[in-house]
């Protein structure tokens, strides 16, 4: 009788324990730019996995990367925003987030792929832009 199902190797194990280690290592070593940079790169890695799920009818995996992406907009993207610093920027940035969020909200009771589909859309040039912004500060300095 085999009882691997129950159990994960050593491997996985090792396998997981190493990406943690790589992650938090990768966090602790960013600045804070390459942080929000991260931030983007998860939420889109989390909103192509929804539609993933989606399309092959797994509703569960679609709630939980979906719950994970308006995480990373609220806690993260949101949450450090400075409007005071930021100004006009931050504030529209603040309007995009909201936007996302109660968009994703929707597709997600909905089960609306597109509407997922349409926060990327909307999201990918922010993230695109936001990568932009760091080499020109370095050009600058």
């Amino acid at each position: 009788m085999q009882t691997t199902s129950m159990f994960t190797s050593v491997n996985s194990r090792s396998a997981a324990a190493y990406k943690r280690v790589s992650v938090q290592t990768s966090v602790e070593g960013a600045s804070p730019h390459q942080l929000i940079s991260m931030l983007f790169d998860a939420l889109l890695a989390h909103l192509h996995a929804a539609r993933r799920a989606l399309a092959q009818g797994d509703i569960e995996n679609k709630g939980k990367e979906i719950g994970k992406a308006v995480r990373i907009i609220e806690e993260g993207l949101k949450a450090n925003l400075d409007v005071e610093r930021g100004g006009e920027v931050a504030i529209n940035l603040r309007g995009v987030y909201n936007y996302s969020i109660a968009h994703l909200t929707k597709a997600n009771v909905k089960n609306d792929d597109a509407m997922i589909a349409e926060v990327i859309a909307l999201l990918t040039p922010v993230s695109g832009a936001w990568k932009q912004i760091a080499p020109q500060q370095k050009a600058a300095a």
